[in-house]
């Protein structure tokens, strides 16, 4: 390995005897996750929500909430900027970079369940591949089994940005075959949160590692009625490998009607159990699909408190989840 520069030997070394998780990613497709046992959903967190809990690391921070698990985002560099720690910049260029990222990891007794990229398919198509398959390699070696994508229409109209959208995510699926490593769009922004857009998309890739991060709360804030929300989420359980959990409260004459997309949201978003959405519901929906993932809160209200008391917060969210998990 030259210069240290991260390669596929490289990563396998890294991960050999310290994630013991990496041996069996390759496995990782909707199959197998129906024949895992079933137990409990890891209950965790964004690491951006780690950020605002007042901790000096973010491993105190999952300790003081209680969150087993975290998502964390990977820059094209493949540094984790939201992963902190006083004394070390994580970053999983190197395999230096992956051991130290799994032995801290290790030794909180914490684990990575989704690394988390911010694409601009649209723009940059070729370097998107080449920055997923690298990610994916991550991944691996750190026993994360998904990666959150998300697809922008900035340009291509409709139908035109479905045909882009199939072809682009096949190259992706062919570049990391070999991982095993599933991929979940995050329904997120005008596009995506359309169930027809996300349908006719899972069934032009027809890969069974490309399935959703699921955030019913980004469908709410779409507009999407709140009974609809159950539908949605039974129609597409099946393909879901990763959940952001947030939660919107609408007045009453409000849930239940299209309403704008991103209407009075800067308002309107609160804690978990604060919210319209019935999240029982929604993993009870998750579980008789299968899924096995985590649940991973999102909290988009957390900066309206004050700092003493976004810790309080959290924790609450996550027990609520673990108790519902």
């Amino acid at each position: 390995m030259m210069n240290h520069e991260i390669s596929r030997r490289g990563f396998f070394k890294a991960s050999c005897g310290v994630v013991a998780a990496a041996g069996t990613a390759g496995l990782f497709h909707r199959s197998a996750i129906a024949a895992e046992k079933r137990s409990r959903l890891p209950v965790g967190c964004r690491d951006v929500n780690l950020k605002l809990m007042g901790q000096p690391d973010c491993w105190s921070a999952m300790k003081l909430t209680g969150a087993e698990c975290v998502e964390a985002v990977i820059r094209e560099d493949l540094s984790l900027p939201d992963l902190f720690h006083p004394q070390r910049k994580y970053s999983a260029a190197t395999a230096e970079g992956i051991q130290e990222l799994a032995a801290d990891l290790k030794a909180a007794r914490r684990r990575i369940t989704a690394l988390c990229m911010f694409n601009q398919f649209e723009k940059r198509p070729e370097v998107e591949i080449q920055w997923g398959a690298k990610v994916a390699r991550v991944a691996e070696a750190l026993g994360a089994k998904v990666i959150r994508i998300d697809l922008r229409a900035e340009k291509l109209p409709g139908d035109e940005f479905l045909r882009f959208s199939i072809d682009i995510l096949k190259k992706l699926m062919a570049a990391t075959e070999s991982t095993g490593v599933a991929f979940g769009i995050e329904n997120h922004g005008a596009t995506t949160n359309d169930p027809q857009f996300l349908g006719r998309l899972f069934a032009g890739v027809a890969s069974q590692r490309l399935g959703l991060t699921l955030d019913i709360g980004n469908f709410y804030w779409f507009g999407h009625p709140l009974s609809k929300l159950y539908a949605i989420c039974e129609e597409f359980a099946p393909r879901v490998f990763h959940t952001h959990c947030k939660s919107i409260r609408y007045p009453e004459d409000q849930r239940e009607t299209q309403r704008p997309m991103g209407w009075e949201y800067a308002q309107r978003r609160c804690p978990l159990y604060e919210g319209d959405i019935d999240y029982g519901r929604v993993v009870k929906i998750l579980r008789s699909a299968g899924y096995s993932g985590d649940l991973c809160v999102e909290d988009e209200s957390l900066a309206r408190f004050p700092a003493e008391e976004r810790p309080m917060v959290l924790t609450k969210e996550i027990a609520m989840l673990k108790a519902l998990g």
